[in-house]
């Protein structure tokens, strides 16, 4: 009878676990999908994105803060809303496969000479000054400087890196590499055309046309999202998860950026989060925000810290998740040296409960939405997993990138650290 009955709770379980991730699963799809714009700046991506969270909050009847599921702020910001193609020899180039553009570039309609200059020449000053009144003299062609990264050491690529990004503010520049795209979101448009091609897809000795439309947005309106669940009982401390929900949005008309594992799948993870305490409500308050602008330089949860609906002397803790699609190897705690005993205290439950390969110290890094908390006194972890899934900031973010192996080890940490803290 007893073996019946525990087997019976065990399956029970085991459907709830099930139901949990298949409820993540749908959330991250939906977000990564093309409608959603890769849920950046071209297209409104960011407030498609904030009107589904806010429909899935109420769904599940999850309540706003103080009446208000949003909280909203602005930022400049550059975009690529339309054409996005650059040619040689009758042949296109695929964006964000074979080339990206600096997030901070302008556009341009043109075909390009190009004029390729070694390190040698770049790291020495009168000669690259010379060079660049040469191109400048030039009556009736537009010439673009040709960078070799393939052909450089790594500290000479750093070097030569940094006085690239100088050349861009006075005319074109092409970087040849052979590493993996990182694209990113422009707060400014301070460069001329400036662009990366892989090696593989770029003659040097012929000309290159582009067609690329870039433009500045001011004062463009985006928005936080919250939600909010009161403790079992009157309290006056509040435990906040967070995870940004914006990604890098649009690279032209045709091609978007998903932002899977970053962080479509932390976003998600509030819901099960959300769902869990309010059918077993916690002795804290819980406050559920997704931010906007995490990509273009943590501007949502900036903009939170100092316009705080809350006293941030109340925040009891908080919780960052960030990139939470994976878990192999295990997750990294951001912060964790600041706070030892919250840290020593995610190590138990992960040692008795057998959850996680491991449970990784890291110290303080401004690298995700936690950072503004922490530099105004209110202690927080950002979490993030370790595994096979090495896409980042690029087009292959994907949800079918996703395995979500520890998604339901990482969880049941979360929820006995809020009932332990």
């Amino acid at each position: 009878m007893h073996k019946t009955i525990f087997s019976f709770f065990v399956l029970l379980t085991s459907v709830f676990c099930s139901a949990q991730i298949e409820e993540v699963r749908r959330i991250t799809e939906q977000l990564c999908s093309p409608e959603f714009h890769g849920r950046g700046y071209v297209e409104k991506g960011d407030s498609i994105a904030a009107a589904f969270l806010v429909e899935e909050f109420k769904k599940n009847n999850i309540g706003p803060f103080e009446g208000n599921y949003l909280q909203s702020f602005s930022l400049d910001v550059n975009t690529f809303p339309g054409e996005m193609s650059i040619s040689q020899n009758g042949k296109g180039l695929v964006p964000g496969k074979d080339f990206v553009v600096n997030p901070s570039s302008t556009g341009d309609k043109t075909t390009y000479q190009l004029r390729e200059v070694s390190a040698n020449e770049i790291l020495n000053l009168p000669e690259i000054r010379s060079i660049i009144q040469e191109i400048k003299s030039e009556i009736g062609q537009s010439t673009a400087i040709v960078i070799d990264y393939t052909i450089m050491s790594s500290d000479t690529v750093k070097k030569v890196k940094s006085i690239a990004y100088e050349l861009a503010t006075i005319l074109p520049v092409i970087e040849i590499i052979n590493t993996k795209f990182t694209w990113s979101v422009g707060r400014e448009q301070s460069f001329f055309p400036y662009i990366e091609i892989q090696e593989n897809k770029i003659d040097k000795t012929a000309t290159l046309t582009i067609d690329i439309e870039a433009k500045f947005v001011k004062n463009y309106q985006s928005q936080n999202v919250m939600a909010y669940l009161p403790a079992k009982k009157k309290c006056a401390k509040t435990v906040m998860f967070t995870a940004h929900y914006d990604h890098l949005g649009r690279m032209g008309a045709d091609t978007y950026f998903p932002g899977g594992n970053d962080n479509a799948s932390g976003t998600a993870m509030l819901f099960t989060m959300a769902n869990y305490f309010k059918n077993k409500p916690s002795d804290y308050n819980l406050l559920f925000v997704a931010f906007a602008g995490e990509e273009a330089g943590l501007v949502g949860s900036e903009f939170f810290v100092n316009n705080a609906p809350l006293k941030l002397k109340k925040i009891k803790f908080l919780f960052n998740l960030d990139i939470m699609g994976s878990g192999e190897d295990g997750v990294t705690i951001v912060n964790a040296t600041l706070f030892e005993r919250e840290f020593q205290l995610l190590q138990d439950i992960n040692n008795e409960k057998s959850l996680l390969s491991q449970v990784k110290s890291r110290g303080p890094a401004a690298n995700s939405d936690h950072y503004w908390f922490t530099e105004n006194g209110v202690p927080a972890f950002f979490m993030y997993t370790m595994g096979i899934n090495k896409n980042y900031h690029d087009i292959f973010d994907t949800y079918e990138a996703l395995s979500f192996v520890e998604y339901q080890d990482i969880t049941t940490l979360l929820i006995e650290f809020v009932k332990r803290l």
